[in-house]
């Protein structure tokens, strides 16, 4: 049984909120369309070992409150994942996690929930029998039963029988995230039944595929049309899926394939950073695994840059003070979430979506790493001011203050980014843990990584 959480996330309260079948990745192309348009012997090997376990940033209280959003985390990763396959819901009504009946797993979920096992073991929220064996049951599951196509999964599926729901395209980013969560086990547990499957998985991923005519990667594959129009062409998310084709051992993308997407330059307020006309998780997600921190490309230090990217979006909510008063330096962070009228991609700057003075918690406890005293201030607010905030398992997906409106839902990415991040700011350790991987290495130095100032 998982170790429970702390009695200050249990607050239970029914709100009506319609699943959507749009993607962030399906929102955020249109908004961007009307817009714009064992370590290898390589210096990035020892310069791990030189980024990795930093002080804490806390304060014992806060330490403790971040404690208490993992276990909670946690919770949702065991409590809402198929146990006799280890599919994770895409979300759930944590107000009714009990008798919540949702049917559709989501890959990256899983991706994210195998990493939350790694963390539930290393933290003692489980035994460590029991995370294994729920790994090794996901694993057996994903490399003999789950539908794939070339190794890549279909981004929804049905939690019981995995097979695909709501006619979902096979994901390129989604599979690049369970990649990592996969991979995470593999050097967590270091044992010999998950080191197997993960070879059998991850090795069967046929990046070639994928690259065949471009060297930008498409969004995905339908069966009943082929590859999506779609390419990950700007900096946002993906840059873990180029840095894991890179480090194939099987079927490894060219090198040219990194210098493919474009790096806009975005400027505010003096401060300059590259991003795109997004919300702020794709400053985030590729950091919860792959670790950037004291390195860099002939382009960018990529950790720097989320820096920046970060204190921007927080002086960007604070001006928006001006129109919607609950944003200060207190309380800050949009990002693509529900919303009361549904899920909507959002953010800024420049602004994306209706902004209406909704508060994410995942934007502020993504970013932990990059703002570790501005975002701990947020969740801190959120958790001593606006209790109906909190869940079973952490906190609502969303809430509006203005409004008086709190959301019911956990979204399984969301609480993952938080709980990752979260790890990682406390001691890094999913980023050591995953940095392990030659495949993660590879893909860095073949990428052209290299010491910042080298």
């Amino acid at each position: 049984m998982l170790v429970r959480f702390y009695p200050e996330f249990r607050y239970h309260r029914r709100v009506t909120n319609a699943r959507l079948r749009l993607t962030r990745r399906t929102l955020l192309k249109g908004l961007m369309g009307a817009a714009a348009a064992s370590p290898l012997a390589h210096p990035l090997g020892a310069m791990a070992a030189a980024t990795s376990k930093p002080s804490s940033p806390f304060s014992p209280e806060d330490d403790q409150l971040l404690d208490d959003i993992e276990r909670a985390s946690c919770c949702f990763f065991w409590e809402q994942a198929n146990p006799e396959n280890g599919l994770v819901k895409d979300r759930c009504n944590a107000r009714l996690a009990t008798t919540d009946n949702s049917s559709v797993a989501s890959i990256a979920a899983t991706g994210f929930g195998l990493s939350a096992l790694c963390i539930a073991d290393r933290r003692g929220f489980l035994s460590r029998s029991e995370a294994r064996e729920r790994v090794i049951t996901t694993l057996q599951f994903m490399a003999s039963k789950l539908p794939n196509h070339r190794g890549f999964f279909y981004h929804w599926a049905d939690i019981n029988t995995g097979e695909r729901v709501w006619d979902s395209e096979v994901s390129s980013i989604d599979t690049a995230i369970l990649l990592c969560g996969i991979l995470t086990c593999r050097t967590h547990f270091r044992d010999t039944d998950i080191t197997l499957l993960a070879h059998q998985i991850t090795n069967r991923v046929e990046w070639t595929w994928l690259s065949e005519d471009t060297s930008l990667l498409p969004h995905g594959w339908l069966p009943e049309m082929g590859f999506l129009p779609y390419r990950w062409d700007y900096y946002n998310e993906m840059m873990m899926m180029y840095l894991l084709g890179l480090g194939s051992p099987s079927y490894p993308l060219r090198p040219e394939a990194w210098d493919a997407w474009k790096r806009t330059i975005f400027e505010y307020d003096g401060m300059r950073y590259i991003g795109s006309f997004a919300p702020l998780f794709v400053h985030q997600y590729s950091q919860a695994w792959f670790d950037f921190r004291g390195k860099r490309d002939k382009y960018a230090n990529y950790f720097e840059n989320s820096k920046t990217a970060t204190e921007v979006h927080r002086q960007f909510c604070i001006e928006l003070g001006k129109q919607f008063p609950d944003y200060n330096g207190d309380l800050w962070g949009i990002t693509a979430s529900d919303s009361q009228k549904g899920y909507v991609v959002w953010g800024g700057p420049p602004a994306v979506g209706p902004i209406d003075g909704t508060i994410v918690p995942a934007a502020a406890g993504g970013s932990l790493p990059f703002l570790p005293q501005e975002c701990m201030k947020v969740l801190r607010t959120i958790h001593d001011r606006y209790p109906r905030a909190l869940t079973t398992y952490g906190f609502a997906d969303a809430f509006n203050p203005l409004h008086n409106w709190y959301d019911s839902d956990v979204v399984g990415i969301d609480t993952g980014i938080i709980l990752l991040m979260a790890e990682n700011a406390r001691t890094g350790y999913i980023w050591d843990v995953f940095m392990q991987n030659p495949e993660a290495q590879r893909g860095m130095q073949l990428a052209g990584f290299r010491p910042e100032g080298k």
